[in-house]
């Protein structure tokens, strides 16, 4: 037992399950901005970011994120800009290629 204490195992594994939450928290946050943005932050005229908030409510996003997440797409509250960016193009030997690029 020298060396060994339930809380610095239970410590180990939160970090990782919150850093994997984090993760999926930053890209659904993400999501529902670029959503709010297309089509405005009205979950009710807005398929997409509806779709968005019941996946990040399945994931147990807080409500809050959820909120500054979509103030953030439709501009209420300043912050990054995201855009959504499609490039196409043709690969050699005539392959087609569909690149979607959410960046900043």
């Amino acid at each position: 037992m020298s060396g060994h204490s339930k809380w610095h195992t239970t410590k180990r594994h939160k970090a990782v399950i919150d850093a994997k939450r984090g993760k999926v928290f930053s890209v659904l946050a993400k999501e529902i901005s670029l959503a709010a943005r297309a089509g405005g932050g009205s979950p009710e005229t807005n398929v997409r970011l509806r779709t968005l908030m019941d996946k990040a409510r399945a994931a147990n996003m807080p409500s809050d994120n959820i909120k500054r997440a979509v103030q953030k797409g439709t501009g209420e509250i300043p912050g990054v800009v995201y855009e959504e960016i499609t490039y196409e193009g043709y690969a050699p030997g005539g392959v087609g290629i569909i690149v979607e690029n959410h960046d900043r």
